[in-house]
């Protein structure tokens, strides 16, 4: 079962997701990185950098009967294309395209909103099944939710495609 012109996974050598990403672009394939600013601090100096959003994985926009993925096997800095048993793993079309929206400029994929609370905080519990229960803010958790909680990236991220902030309470 071959998925013609559609996203499929490669997983590049460690550290040279754009290195990988260029050379597929100068062989007429269409990569995409998704990259964001992460915060790095070193020696009295903090700065951002950009910072691959998967590590060590890529997304290619390919048909797999015309271009066929042979020469992607053989692509300098790509390690491997991620298979599915003996067919390539396509993604669910609107992953790319729902990273791609939330690129700003510069091609970055932005975060939404730093949480409000900090740890060790007391916090009131305001909707769910713990609601008007008070408790104590022990850490965040940063999660990709699905509706099926599948493992496979096509349908990993199901109708939500953006990180979810859990919150875990020690309750009081």
């Amino acid at each position: 079962m071959s998925v013609v012109d559609a996203w499929h996974i490669l997983q590049p050598h460690v550290n040279v997701e754009a290195k990988a990403a260029c050379n597929l672009l100068r062989q007429g394939f269409e990569p995409y990185l998704s990259r964001y600013l992460k915060r790095r601090s070193h020696v009295r100096k903090v700065d951002q950098v950009p910072a691959p959003w998967f590590p060590r994985y890529l997304f290619v926009r390919m048909d797999m009967q015309a271009q066929g993925w042979s020469s992607i096997q053989s692509t300098s800095a790509i390690a491997r294309l991620v298979w599915n048993g003996s067919h390539s793993a396509p993604v669910a079309r609107h992953v790319a395209a729902t990273l791609k929206a939330r690129e700003g400029t510069g091609g970055y994929v932005k975060f939404g909103e730093p949480p409000r609370f900090s740890l060790g905080e007391k916090v009131s519990v305001s909707a769910g099944i713990f609601a008007d229960t008070l408790g104590c803010l022990t850490g965040l958790l940063i999660a990709i939710v699905s509706r099926s909680c599948s493992t496979c990236w096509g349908e990993r991220f199901g109708s939500r495609s953006t990180p979810t902030r859990l919150r875990l309470l020690e309750v009081a």
